[in-house]
């Protein structure tokens, strides 16, 4: 195989063997690390959150750790480092599985090891394809220099990140973009692009300034040159869209998003059970006497079920009666089946101000080894779902999204959606509560499982890109914390403190078409689709050439 003249040999063979030479191994280390650190995570006091810093360097040391290496070899050394680098990210599952769902502690170690590797199934995807058309670059085929160009590396970034979006389901925790939340240059482009806009311009960035380094004793070449070209555009065109956003209506609701602080062990416990309710029925009322018209508790506050026999319906209605709001309640739904068990839903219900049960939302995208068990007729006899004081047996997913009508106290009319916990991880499914009319998002979560780990703020940082996304403000209710209000731009208006009892209160503007509801609203991932279509049109361009030699 043709290599760069000059340059070392990547690896060589002792026998069956490979042995990888240390530079090699030292960019895919600083890859791994710098992944890990894209993300926010805890030290001491702070939140340690410099991905719009850091974040470029991961593709970069990515593809310099693959350079001159056969597709073959850069598959498996881009599953290796994938591995590594997610499942230090994903490091809080020991938490959720061990502390929280009893596992035994080796379950605690191979579960983020098995997300990890999902993950990096789909580095090791980037790895094969980058190889093979830096190959076909090397070997001559027409147009290499592009095909191996920073833009369709971005390209084939970008398309690998979708991919996992949907792939078996998806896990797209961790995805580049949302290293960039709080560059609100590149946050601008999340209404057209979505979250895969700013995967693109990180991956292109970084890509582009390692051709920059191989190529820094001579002038930059032209895919080197465009790269940094339509960096500069991207850039600009953030920056116009940053400062000509639409502003907001001067229509606004009070809404409250209350943090009950209630400790995962102890929420399905019987003993806690009226504590639980004391302490939300409270904190409702201490909104209310704060103006608040709109009321959201967390995924699941009540630790039991609406719509069974004696279930606490009646309790709720009641307290919105008392307090003069609307509540929006996380709890879990019960319908009798036709036969067999009842089923259960991870669901949200809205209370108007007279009690009335207006409406109920049920979790479409439920948590795979969480809330069921996919396979169950093979896995059941082995594995048991992590969420066992929600439902004895697997969760029912939800009919899908969509928006719901709220009537205020004070007579206003909106459309809201009600999104649940891991649902807010897909771009797509978030999008569509905005296309069906929600002006407004209520964000509910329990993230008392990850502990106090990075995960809760990994997890805000997911939340205000949909809001940025979907140009619409966000109230986010999370039972331990982080609760927020995100406004149109992603930005965190205002938040609380981690695992400590408390509630905001805000006036939130509603946005309704054309100031809320963005092109990626409507369209979904087209810019997606776009990164896809050219990865595809550089392979068959790979593939073609290797025919012709």
């Amino acid at each position: 195989m043709a290599r760069d003249p000059g340059r070392p040999a990547a690896v060589s063979k002792a026998g069956d063997s490979v042995v990888i030479e240390p530079r090699r191994l030292a960019w895919l280390g600083a890859y791994a690390l710098l992944t890990f650190a894209s993300f926010p995570h805890p030290i001491g006091g702070s939140v340690l959150d410099l991905g719009w810093l850091l974040a470029w360097g991961a593709p970069a040391c990515l593809v310099l750790g693959l350079e001159g290496l056969t597709p073959r070899r850069a598959a498996w050394l881009g599953l290796a480092a994938g591995t590594v680098a997610h499942w230090a990210v994903v490091h809080w599952i020991y938490v959720v599985t061990v502390r929280y769902g009893h596992a035994h502690p080796v379950v605690g170690v191979i579960a983020p090891l098995g997300l990890a590797l999902y993950v990096a199934v789909h580095t090791a995807l980037f790895a094969w394809v980058w190889a093979l058309l830096r190959q076909a670059a090397r070997e001559g085929a027409p147009g290499g220099a592009w095909l191996g160009s920073p833009l369709v590396a971005a390209a084939l970034w970008t398309a690998c990140d979708h991919l996992r979006s949907f792939s078996f389901t998806g896990f797209p925790w961790a995805t580049l973009g949302y290293a960039q939340h709080s560059n609100p240059t590149l946050v601008a482009l999340a209404p057209i692009t979505g979250v895969y806009g700013l995967c693109f311009v990180t991956a292109l960035g970084g890509v582009a300034a390692a051709f920059a380094l191989r190529e820094r004793r001579r002038l930059p070449s032209a895919p080197v040159r465009a790269a940094l070209a339509t960096l500069l555009v991207l850039f600009l065109a953030g920056s116009v869209l940053r400062f000509t956003a639409p502003p907001d209506p001067a229509d606004t609701v009070r809404v409250a998003v209350l943090q009950g602080n209630i400790d995962q062990g102890v929420k399905w416990s019987r003993d806690w059970y009226e504590r639980t309710l004391e302490i939300y029925a409270e904190l409702t009322r201490e909104a209310a006497r704060q103006g608040a018209e709109i009321v959201v508790w967390p995924e699941t506050a009540v630790p039991g079920a609406i719509g069974a026999s004696g279930d606490h319906g009646q309790q709720l209605a009641q307290l919105a009666r008392e307090s003069g709001v609307d509540l929006v309640v996380g709890a879990v739904g019960l319908e009798q089946a036709p036969s067999g068990p009842p089923r259960i839903y991870d669901s949200a219900f809205l209370f108007d101000v007279e009690g009335v049960l207006r409406a109920r939302y049920d979790k479409s995208h439920l948590v795979p080894f969480g809330e069921y068990i996919p396979f169950q007729e093979l896995l059941g006899h082995f594995l048991r779902a992590v969420a066992r004081g929600m439902a004895a047996t697997g969760v029912t997913a939800g009919e899908g999204p969509r928006a719901v009508v709220i009537e205020t106290p004070g007579g206003a009319t909106l459309s809201a959606g009600l999104v649940i916990c891991y649902e807010l991880l897909f771009p797509d499914l978030v999008r569509r509560f905005v296309d069906d009319g929600a002006e407004i998002l209520f964000a509910i979560t329990n993230d008392a499982w990850y502990g106090r780990t990075g995960a809760p703020y990994q997890f805000l940082a997911i939340t205000a890109l949909r809001g940025a996304e979907n140009r619409v403000w966000t109230a986010r209710a999370a039972n331990t914390g982080v609760s927020a209000i995100i406004d149109a731009q992603g930005r965190v208006r205002a938040r609380t403190r981690i695992f400590e009892r408390d509630l905001i209160v805000a006036d939130i503007p509603l946005r309704p078409a054309p100031a809320g509801g963005s092109f990626y609203a409507r369209h979904g991932n087209l810019f997606a689709g776009a990164c896809w279509g050219l990865v595809a049109v550089s392979v068959l361009a790979a593939l073609r050439g290797g025919k012709r030699e």
